[in-house]
């Protein structure tokens, strides 16, 4: 790992090796024979694909059906009573759900035994602009409300722009609690599509495309403007954010979405830790069963995640 001269030196650039890089291109195959076999509905096809993330054999698995929240606790037996991981779910907005999540979410959880409610949260384009950071941040209430004083959100893809615009949300509120930390995998912060890694050809992501993206943008703002920041956190307020901590591939759409909102956090005095990984695709930390880079990552945002637990309140 080593950050080259045009990288800020908050940025780490992840390299891997010979044999991983053979792994991750026999994945690929398996990814493409997948897609090309898979029949039935988009939404239930993606939660198959998104379900191949095991489940640890340490946690218990509670639903919840509240008004306002909905979606899965997974509790390691260990979890201390105050503490909370709130996991907001990829899809592009437009699929996924927290019952599919909740192998990786345990992955998480395990590693940092700390209880993660996934939430399931309107999709479109059955709900739009603002639907989705309504529900994430009554999510956030509830669980004050639970009476979790320490809580980190983490979330992925769509997700993990959706982590920040709810982290920007809590801090423009007065008084009360703040996030202890963000997390966030391959986030999509941009629907206005300004990052050159968007449309650059030497790019090739074998998850997902610049029309999809476009799809999913159009369908998730309906009225609204790409450049709300209750789309694209990239353009909002970003000052009082709690310490990031991001992971992005080199092969991704979404690698500048990355690039561009750390900068942005860091001007904006926002303690940012950027890893970007070698060869890696998008959210390549689902992949735990194959990837050696997989379960590195997750142990490294665990640790990240647990560091930040236990710092005390006040710093």
């Amino acid at each position: 790992m080593h950050t080259p001269k045009n990288e800020p030196p908050e940025t780490a650039i992840v390299r891997i090796s010979a044999d991983e890089r053979a792994r991750a291109g026999i994945l690929r195959e398996q990814f493409a024979r997948f897609w090309e076999s898979a029949n039935g509905e988009p939404r239930a096809i993606y939660d198959a694909f998104i379900s191949a993330s095991p489940l640890t054999s340490d946690v218990s698995l509670d639903a919840v059906d509240e008004v306002g929240v909905r979606g899965w606790w997974v509790r390691p037996a260990r979890a201390e009573p105050d503490r909370a991981l709130l996991y907001l779910h990829g899809g592009g907005y437009v699929q996924g759900s927290a019952k599919a999540y909740r192998g990786f979410v345990s992955q998480l959880a395990s590693r940092t035994q700390v209880s993660a409610l996934v939430i399931d949260y309107p999709l479109a384009p059955e709900a739009t602009l603002p639907a989705a950071p309504k529900a994430a941040l009554a999510a956030w209430h509830w669980l004050a409300a639970q009476g979790f004083t320490r809580v980190a959100i983490v979330g992925d893809s769509a997700g993990g722009g959706l982590t920040l615009v709810t982290l920007a949300q809590i801090a423009r509120l007065p008084g009360g609690a703040s996030p202890v930390a963000g997390v966030v995998f391959s986030p999509w912060t941009d629907l206005a599509f300004t990052g050159a890694s968007m449309t650059d050809p030497a790019v090739k992501d074998p998850l997902i495309g610049y029309e999809y993206l476009r799809d999913c943008a159009r369908k998730y703002l309906g009225e609204a403007n790409a450049t709300d920041p209750l789309a694209s956190p990239l353009l909002g307020e970003l000052h009082g954010l709690p310490p990031l901590f991001i992971q992005v591939g080199t092969d991704e759409r979404l690698l500048d979405d990355s690039r561009q909102y750390a900068a942005r956090a860091r001007r904006a005095g926002v303690p940012v830790q950027l890893e970007i990984w070698e060869e890696m695709h998008h959210v390549f930390q689902l992949d735990v069963t194959h990837l050696e880079s997989s379960r590195i990552a997750l142990d490294r945002a665990g640790h990240f995640l647990i560091n930040a637990f236990n710092r005390p309140p006040s710093s």
